[in-house]
């Protein structure tokens, strides 16, 4: 089992022991996108879907996530995170998110800004199903990591 850092000599769980880390500055960039039918579109660029501002609720949302990611995702550090981000383009079929977390500490945040970009379009999928329920959520992934022991990483476009 050696090499496995979220589990111990036995094979049990556990989480990772960053207690003799040294604090660095850390950052993730993570992004997805939902996309939907025209109707659905207009109606959440308009300010017309009847639940409200799909996109103030969805940020919201995205930075509450992130805010609780280690309630949410096993062995994960419960961070003190510096900020989050959660910003929104209009695509011609649907809606991009790219959510930012930063902190300086011994962990990354990788998880945090996934959780929150996933969360965002969750909540988007949510405001807007009496409108087209046939949304899609896709591509939800790591776009960039600053930081921390195994240094910078940006997946490849």
């Amino acid at each position: 089992m050696s090499g496995l850092t979220h589990l111990d000599s036995q094979g049990h769980a556990r989480m990772v022991d960053v207690g003799g880390k040294a604090p660095t500055q850390r950052v993730a960039i993570a992004g997805g996108r939902i996309a939907m039918s025209p109707a659905a579109l207009a109606a959440i660029r308009d300010g017309e879907v009847p639940k409200g501002d799909v996109l103030a609720t969805a940020r919201i949302a995205g930075i509450m996530a992130a805010k609780k990611t280690a309630e949410l995702i096993a062995l994960c550090h419960p961070l003190a995170l510096d900020s989050v981000t959660v910003d929104f383009a209009l695509t011609e079929i649907g809606v991009e998110v790219t959510a930012t977390a930063t902190l300086t500490g011994k962990t990354g945040v990788e998880m945090e800004a996934l959780t929150a970009a996933s969360i965002a379009l969750l909540t988007v999928y949510d405001m807007a199903k009496a409108i087209d329920k046939g949304m899609v959520i896709e591509h939800v992934r790591l776009i960039e990591k600053r930081g921390g022991k195994s240094g910078d990483w940006k997946a490849a476009e």
